[in-house]
């Protein structure tokens, strides 16, 4: 249920209303925005007289929501929320760009790629620590180690760090992380999901192989639950009947997420189509679509990569594919990068 309150409604008043509906075991998601005041309740509101609230002086009018996610809901959160990291925004006209290689695998290339990655303009630098694999036997990343080379080339670059939480048993290497990502695979681990609503990090939730947009809006609700506002939703691709593609890129999945959500929405064309010479289309068509994020694969030597080499970017052909980008991004006067 959602609660729209008259322009300029005496603090006093509102006070009293909340108070009342908190007194009836209901939580109050408040929002204030440039046009109007908007309290969502979150639990039983079965129980909650609507035409009694409706007569109050103060109420505009009171809408049940019908969809089981609340917090991330646009209709309770009519304003889209911006994340900030370092000096990077992520939404409200600022298409950010998180660069760097699948998996970190050494301190020379990971610094080698970062430094590259922000001379063409990127605003976050992406590597893997722990890296999830079908395979057993593949390379299964450096870990702790490859979380301290992360912090190197940060140190060395000033970007903020974008890497995947596989575990739980993990999170102590993850203290100086600036966005910790939940992969694919980990988007329905409902406990993790709750333990990071505690956290106050930005989380970005990948989209999982079969699963659906409301699947993944449900997903962000556990965050949301816990206490943590700051998610960035991820469409990496989803696993269909064609085979030309590593998967398929879902980007009507941008246009119907704005209309139901006010986050932020980033899109992994490396992972949906897993062949480089597909990125740059598909980075542009992003774009064009009106995504708030870009995450690319970049190695400094893809031929040579310990994953995901054939969907890799050079950073020369990453410097092109910024550049294409931001003339699409600047037709739709948003910014995106840097640069």
């Amino acid at each position: 249920m959602i609660i729209i309150l008259k322009p300029n409604a005496p603090e006093k008043e509102v006070q009293d209303l909340s108070s009342w509906i908190e007194a009836q075991n209901v939580k109050i998601n408040k929002v204030t925005g440039t046009q109007k005041t908007i309290l969502g309740l979150i639990g039983d509101t079965h129980k909650i007289d609507m035409e009694a609230i409706q007569a109050i002086d103060i109420v505009d009018s009171v809408q049940r929501v019908q969809e089981p996610y609340k917090g991330v809901n646009r209709k309770f959160h009519p304003e889209d929320t911006v994340i900030n990291v370092g000096s990077a925004k992520i939404g409200d006209g600022n298409v950010a760009v998180i660069a760097g290689p699948c998996s970190v695998e050494s301190e020379e290339q990971i610094i080698d790629t970062a430094q590259k990655v922000k001379a063409a303009g990127a605003n976050l630098l992406r590597g893997g620590a722990f890296k999830p694999r079908t395979s057993p036997y593949s390379f299964q990343g450096m870990r702790a180690e490859g979380i301290e080379l992360l912090l190197k080339a940060k140190k060395a670059t000033g970007l903020p760090i974008v890497t995947e939480l596989m575990s739980l048993a993990h999170i102590d290497f993850f203290a100086d992380v600036d966005v910790i990502q939940v992969g694919a695979r980990n988007m329905q681990n409902f406990e993790m999901l709750k333990e990071l609503g505690h956290c106050d990090k930005p989380i970005l939730l990948k989209r999982g192989l079969a699963n659906t947009i409301e699947e993944l809006l449900m997903s962000a609700e556990y965050i949301f639950a816990g206490g943590n506002q700051n998610v960035i939703l991820c469409e990496r691709g989803i696993r269909t009947f064609e085979t030309m593609t590593r998967n398929t890129l879902d980007l009507s999945a941008i246009p119907v997420l704005k209309e139901r959500t006010h986050l932020p929405i980033v899109i992994d064309p490396s992972h949906a189509t897993g062949k480089y010479e597909l990125v740059e289309p598909m980075a542009m068509a992003a774009v064009a679509a009106g995504c708030d994020g870009l995450i690319i694969e970049v190695h400094n030597n893809p031929p040579k990569a310990l994953c995901d080499g054939a969907q890799s970017l050079t950073p020369e052909h990453f410097d092109r594919c910024m550049k294409k980008c931001r003339k699409i991004a600047g037709a739709l006067d948003k910014n995106i990068g840097t640069l």
